[in-house]
């Protein structure tokens, strides 16, 4: 049997670990290789034009094989219910837009390959918005958008 000083300082030293991984996360001094695949001119962009086309989708073309469920009305902005799910082969990548936000893109998910493109989240709007979602499939960019309007702004 382990000693209780034993398993409280085991579970001192990975308290510790976790809040230094933490607090580097918060600073933004992980390394690289955890920021590996996000763009962040991607993230701030201020217009939806500048979004498009630091993610390479300026040309992305309507698509029945995405469904975008999100509420009609939103009375708080700060947590919208937003679900993706897509039947387009080959999906590399889901993003989330809203074209009313302080930055356009709200949230990005690479899904490795085999993967149901299938995801469900909570997203803040600022006010009445489009939400705009980018499938890439196959190198392309596929959308679908739904306005949703905000009874009180959540950024």
């Amino acid at each position: 049997m382990h000693s209780r000083e034993g398993v409280d300082g085991g579970r001192r030293q990975v308290l510790k670990t976790g809040g230094v991984l933490g607090l580097f996360a918060m600073l933004g001094l992980l390394p690289a290789a955890a920021l590996a695949g996000i763009d962040r001119k991607a993230f701030e962009a201020k217009a939806l034009n500048e979004a498009l086309d630091a993610l390479g989708a300026l040309i992305a073309e309507e698509s029945a094989l995405i469904t975008l469920t999100a509420p009609d009305v939103a009375e708080n902005g700060a947590l919208v219910p937003v679900t993706v799910e897509s039947t387009l082969a080959d999906v590399e990548q889901i993003s989330i837009l809203a074209d009313r936000n302080p930055t356009m893109l709200v949230a990005q998910y690479t899904l490795p390959k085999g993967t149901d493109a299938y995801l469900s989240t909570r997203i803040r709007m600022a006010e009445t918005s489009n939400v705009i979602v980018l499938v890439k499939a196959g190198g392309r960019f596929y959308r679908a958008s739904k306005q949703v309007k905000v009874t009180a702004g959540g950024c």
